[in-house]
């Protein structure tokens, strides 16, 4: 059977090896308070960005849900891109508030600040821009735009793990920056994320995460603790944090490999692409066929994976009554497909892709 070339492939190694066993032998496998590997891990992670403080969860989706219970968001609105994960959008509806979809740059399929400042009202609360496949939004303007009507903003970095903006790591910009390390990204874990914190209340808002990501447990003096509000089950565990550090000290070179092939697709691929940015840490590669469902059939037959990343959240029926004209959008989630990108690919794998794009799309 000849080999099939997979859409997503973790990197691993000795290191990640090492790790599990090394947690596996220690009987201690998680800790709802963050001992051990997690504080490693959240320490680490905030050198490598550079921010204040950080604080380890079980999902990029639990960190969104936390990041935005920090305020209060109640009968408020959001703005927010459609063209992302549900997850980032059912964040905004299970902490009471209302999101506003906007368009997206027609370029790099990141938000676009002009409709940002459009869709503001008396009712707008913040902003929660995505990092789409790794390409970082205008972080300029949209941080102007959040200082000069005060907003708050917090980044779904998701795909961002590496990612750069003016020289400058995502993950020390918006008030919360929220990471995932789903084991297909960039920097994976069997599961886990993360939420960076900038707001100059970051002590406090560390406190309250730290309750929050475990059953709203706080005050605890050996066996004794208190619970003075709500809270989940939100924590993660030491053999993620494990493996995350290892994962963490080559992601970099990692980056590095996405870059070198995104180049490489951006210069032979003969049909609408992703744009290639040094800065981009290239989670996926998308491109844009006119005939979809027939192109990732032949390359499936052909034994390359492809996926949809995504289809546009407002189309969905849970948000049908949130639903707008987003054109960008809705014409981008007709035609996007992703293809592989990640460090496993070989030369040889590469050059198929290359070829069969260019003969399907």
């Amino acid at each position: 059977m000849r080999n099939r070339i997979k859409l997503f492939d973790p990197v691993v190694g000795s290191e990640e090896k090492q790790a599990v066993l090394r947690v596996l032998n220690s009987h201690s496998w998680a800790s709802g308070a963050g001992t051990g590997e997690v504080f490693k891990f959240e320490n680490e992670f905030s050198k490598y960005i550079g921010s204040d403080s950080c604080v380890a969860v079980n999902s990029g989706t639990s960190a969104l849900n936390l990041a935005l219970s920090l305020y209060d968001l109640k009968n408020k609105e959001v703005i927010v891109p459609s063209l992302t994960f549900v997850a980032t959008i059912h964040a905004i509806i299970i902490n009471g508030a209302k999101p506003v979809f906007v368009d997206v740059d027609p370029l790099t399929l990141c938000i676009d600040p002009n409709q940002i400042r459009r869709s503001i009202t008396k009712k707008t609360k913040a902003v929660l821009p995505v990092h789409f496949a790794g390409m970082a939004c205008n972080m300029n303007e949209i941080l102007e735009i959040c200082d000069e009507y005060d907003l708050i903003l917090i980044e779904d970095a998701a795909h961002a793990a590496g990612t750069m903006y003016n020289g400058k790591q995502i993950g020390t910009h918006g008030d919360l920056v929220c990471f995932s390390f789903h084991p297909v990204k960039n920097l994976g874990m069997p599961t886990g994320g993360l939420i960076s914190i900038n707001d100059k209340r970051y002590e406090k808002f560390k406190e309250i995460l730290f309750s929050r990501r475990w059953c709203g447990i706080t005050n605890r003096n050996g066996v004794y603790y208190d619970v003075k509000e709500l809270g989940w089950n939100y924590y993660m565990n030491e053999f993620s944090a494990a493996i995350g550090l290892a994962q963490l000290k080559k992601l970099d070179k990692m980056n590095k490999i996405r870059k070198k092939i995104a180049k490489k697709y951006n210069t032979e691929l003969n049909i609408e692409r992703m744009p290639y940015s040094d800065e981009c840490s290239y989670h996926i590669y998308w491109i844009l066929v006119k005939n979809r469902k027939e192109f990732m059939e032949k390359m499936n037959y052909n034994n390359i994976e492809t996926g949809i990343q995504y289809r546009p959240v407002h189309e969905m029926s849970m948000y049908n009554n949130y639903n707008k004209s987003l054109p960008i959008t809705e014409k981008t989630g007709k035609h996007i497909v992703s293809v592989p990108i990640h460090p496993n690919l070989s030369e040889e794998d590469i050059g198929k892709i290359i070829s069969s794009v260019n003969r399907f799309a």
